[in-house]
């Protein structure tokens, strides 16, 4: 863990305040990092090592507190959590920094978020790395009702629903508006259609722990796609994949690759 957290700024877009972080190396190639559920870009990409592993490696790092989390704010309305209109807040963020293109990289609903990004501005995205989701960007990830439910509800000991259980206690951890992040697992779980997958030709790499039950399998989202592959990072489940050393490697490792 790398607590060192870097100094975070705001902007505004459709009449949100949205705080964002830009470190590393200002004269790098720019990563746009963007975090999942009930997490912010602290939470997923400073204290796991991100912000260092890229910095030290030569990449301006960009990280945004998606709407209803973090630092920004956080409308109460679950249309304002569709995943093609927190895509358009990233490339807002890029506008705002005079930033033409950029390597994104998603972690969960992150990682949708930046596949609508790239659907929608494919000539700004240089590569695309998906941590966190696999077919389930296609299929689905199983029923997350009871997870607004949990996160709503009044006496947490009272939450039975084991996965509902899990995110109210990350979020009470991250200190989060659980109003907010229900109404953001009621509008941000929009699949993409398998044709779209395929139309995304930018070099892509998806992550997904061995031990998550949520994400689905990277290799099928892999095989939808002209110019992706998949990672399996070992023994590591949903929560804890997107900090592993394996995973972080990789991605260096494809960043070299691709040039």
């Amino acid at each position: 863990m790398n607590l060192n957290a870097p100094e975070f700024s705001a902007f505004t877009h459709q009449g949100l305040s949205l705080a964002y972080f830009d470190d590393g190396n200002p004269a790098g190639d720019p990563v746009l990092l963007i975090h999942g559920f009930a997490s912010n870009a602290s939470v997923n990409w400073v204290y796991p090592g991100w912000l260092k592993t890229l910095g030290d490696a030569g990449y301006r790092v960009i990280g945004l507190d998606n709407r209803g989390h973090g630092a920004s704010d956080k409308p109460r309305d679950p249309e304002s959590y569709r995943p093609w209109v927190m895509a358009e807040d990233a490339m807002a963020l890029l506008d705002h920094l005079q930033i033409p293109s950029a390597h994104l990289m998603g972690y969960s609903m992150g990682a949708r978020i930046s596949t609508f990004a790239t659907l929608a501005h494919s000539d700004r995205v240089r590569s695309l790395v998906l941590g966190g989701l696999g077919i389930g960007m296609t299929d689905g990830v199983g029923d997350w009702d009871p997870i607004a439910d949990a996160l709503l509800a009044q006496d947490a000991d009272a939450i039975t629903h084991a996965r509902g259980k899990m995110f109210r206690t990350f979020a009470d951890q991250t200190k989060s508006d659980r109003a907010a992040l229900a109404a953001c697992i009621r509008g941000s779980r929009d699949l993409v259609a398998r044709a779209d997958m395929a139309r995304i030709e930018a070099p892509t790499l998806v992550a997904v722990g061995t031990k998550d039950d949520i994400a689905g399998s990277p290799q099928e989202l892999a095989a939808l796609m002209p110019n992706a592959r998949a990672l399996d990072i070992p023994n590591r489940d949903h929560m804890l994949a997107v900090g592993d050393r394996v995973f972080k490697a990789a991605v260096l490792s494809f960043y070299d690759e691709i040039g």
